[in-house]
């Protein structure tokens, strides 16, 4: 493999990490009313795990309440049970054909758990950072081996695989910094 294969490989390995951890990021509660709160929540219909996004258009109808209109309104009862099952501690109102989820604000005991969770979610992604850096310089080891390439050539890529994971590791603390931060605000 070459160079510049390893190194574009290692850079597209920590990007799907870093957009991993928005994805978690986005799914824990402020107390503020998100989408991503419920979008990705499994619901059982007819059988199969689905995403409540696929089967319902969700909505912020106030800065602390949610909006969820299922497509097929036989599956409302199914969404209902499955916001009640999972652990965000959300109570949904049925209305109509609608549902309404109030977002409480979390306690500051529950503030401080949730500022854990996102820590460890960004510790997470550190050591996933770090492993694609063992990686990669594995790889190149291997591929100077193999190619014969010169220390010089190894050492300078090495040096851009450290660069790399030093900016995945400055972006994995600045959305760290941000979620504990949107958590602290009352």
């Amino acid at each position: 493999m070459e160079v510049e294969e390893i190194l574009l490989e290692c850079e597209e390995r920590m990007d799907k990490t870093i957009e991993h951890l928005g994805k978690e990021l986005r799914g824990i509660r402020t107390g503020r009313a998100n989408t991503a709160l419920v979008e990705y929540i499994k619901v059982d219909y007819y059988g199969a795990p689905t995403d409540i996004r696929e089967l319902a258009g969700v909505s912020v109808v106030e800065s602390t309440t949610l909006m969820i209109k299922p497509f097929d309104p036989a599956a409302k009862n199914e969404i209902i049970k499955a916001i009640e099952s999972s652990d965000l501690g959300l109570n949904p109102q049925s209305d109509g054909n609608t549902i309404r989820i109030s977002i409480p604000s979390p306690t500051k005991e529950r503030r401080m758990q949730l500022v854990g969770q996102v820590k460890k979610l960004g510790e997470d992604s550190k050591v996933a950072i770090r492993n694609e850096r063992r990686d990669a310089n594995k790889s190149l080891d291997s591929a100077q081996s193999e190619q014969k390439l010169s220390d010089d050539e190894i050492k300078g890529a090495k040096e851009s695989v450290d660069d790399l994971t030093k900016a995945h590791n400055a972006e994995i603390e600045a959305l760290v910094t941000k979620k504990t931060k949107e958590i602290e605000d009352i």
